[in-house]
C-alpha cells in the first residue's frame, strides 16, 4: 500500500541558514566564497529542531551558482554542508535532504552554462525532491529572503514564508507582479514558529512541541 506523500519545509539557504557575505574585490553581496565566511546564524538550529518535532521533513533548496561562476569548488560546497550538520548535532536537529542548482547561464564552467529547470525560480528542485522523497508540495512551505524563493514557492504550490523585511517595491520585481509571501518573518526561528501555528490552524492537531506557541500570524 502506498504511503500518502506529506508535507515539508523547504529552506532557502544563504540568508535563511548562513548569512549572505560582503565581498570586496567583486563589490557584491553573495553566498560565502570559503568555509571561513560559512557561520549558522543565531537560532537557526533550534528552528530546525522544531521543524524536525513537528514531523515535518526539512529540505534545503539553493541556487549555488559559486561553482560555475569559478569563486569556489564542489568540495568547498561539501565542507559547508559538513559545518552545517555540525552546527545542528547540539540540538539533534537534522536537515532531511539537500538539492542545489549548480547552474549559471552566465558561468565560466561551460560545463555548468545553461538555462535550466532547477534554477529558482524555476521549480525543478521541489519536482524533484517530491519524486525522490514522496512529498506533497500542496500544503508544503518554502522559506526563503529573496523574490525568487517566493516565486518558486507559489508556482510549486507551497505556502510561502519571507524572512526579512517585505519592502513595496518588491512588488515591482516580482513575477507575478504583485505577487506577496504568505507569511513574513524576522528569521527562521519566527518562520518555524508562525509554520507550527499555521499548521495547529490548518489541521487542528494536538499535541504540539512546547516551542510551538501560538503566535499571531503576519499575512497578507
Amino acid at each position: 500500500m502506498q504511503m500518502p506523500a506529506k508535507r515539508a519545509v523547504f529552506l532557502d539557504r544563504d540568508g535563511v541558514i548562513n548569512p549572505l557575505i560582503y565581498h570586496r574585490d567583486p563589490s557584491v553581496i553573495d553566498s560565502p566564497f570559503t568555509v571561513d565566511q560559512f557561520h549558522v546564524l543565531p537560532h537557526v538550529p533550534r528552528a530546525i529542531r522544531l521543524l524536525n518535532d513537528l514531523g515535518l521533513p526539512v529540505v534545503i533548496v539553493s541556487n549555488q551558482p559559486g561553482i560555475a561562476k569559478g569563486h569556489f569548488g564542489l568540495a568547498t560546497l561539501r565542507q559547508f554542508d559538513k559545518k552545517l550538520k555540525s552546527a545542528l548535532k547540539p540540538v539533534a536537529a537534522r536537515i532531511d535532504a539537500t538539492y542545489y542548482c549548480l547552474h549559471h547561464p552566465d558561468a565560466t564552467v561551460k560545463a555548468l552554462r545553461k538555462r535550466c529547470a532547477c534554477r529558482k525560480p524555476g521549480i525543478g528542485l521541489f519536482t524533484k525532491a517530491a519524486r525522490e522523497l514522496g512529498l506533497s508540495l500542496a500544503g508544503s512551505y518554502m522559506v526563503g529572503d529573496g523574490l525568487t524563493d517566493i516565486e518558486a514557492g507559489a508556482r510549486a504550490g507551497c505556502r510561502t514564508v519571507f524572512v526579512g523585511r517585505w519592502k513595496c517595491e518588491h512588488c515591482q520585481f516580482i513575477q507575478p507582479r504583485n505577487l506577496r509571501p504568505d507569511f513574513i518573518a524576522r528569521d527562521l526561528w519566527k518562520a518555524a514558529q508562525l509554520i507550527c501555528s499555521d499548521l495547529r490552524t490548518r489541521t487542528g492537531r494536538i499535541g504540539f512541541p512546547a516551542d510551538c506557541r501560538q503566535r499571531k500570524v503576519t499575512a497578507f
